[in-house]
């Protein structure tokens, strides 16, 4: 089976943050940073090259593949922040509903600046996102 690109590294976080060209982006960054870490009560991570999660939990699907990932995390990409939240989608959909503007994928969400959002619903997404992984994976 192939390794996971995706997985907890020794890099500095710090580094990553400073790497970002875009100034509003670092920023936010490390408003994204204390928020998770508040959240969370986990310390930053990298994950992979540009992914800073929160804490861990080991999954392993009927298929037999397994492996750790964070159990919350985001990244800043050009131009949006993927935030990466796991939970019952009805659950998410009705805190959502409230988020303010962003657009969806499979496994995240993407917002473009943090004046789009309202914070205390993101933080309510953290958190609820690691309970539920907490919970499905006896993390």
């Amino acid at each position: 089976m192939a390794e996971l690109k995706t997985k907890e590294t020794d890099s500095s976080v710090e580094a990553f943050v400073e790497s970002i060209e875009n100034e509003q982006q670092r920023q936010e960054t490390k408003e994204l940073i204390q928020l998770f870490k508040e959240a969370t009560g986990f310390e930053a991570k990298m994950w992979g090259t540009s992914i800073i999660g929160f804490g861990r939990y080991h999954y392993k699907y009927p298929s037999g593949h397994e492996g750790d990932s964070a159990l919350a995390s985001f990244a800043p990409r050009k131009g949006k922040f993927s935030l990466y939240l796991w939970l019952d989608e009805e659950r998410k959909a009705v805190l959502l509903n409230d988020f303010g503007k962003y657009t969806k994928g499979k496994g995240c969400v993407y917002v473009k600046q943090l004046s789009d959002v309202h914070l205390d619903t993101l933080r309510s997404l953290i958190k609820e996102s690691v309970a539920h992984l907490q919970k499905e994976h006896d993390a």
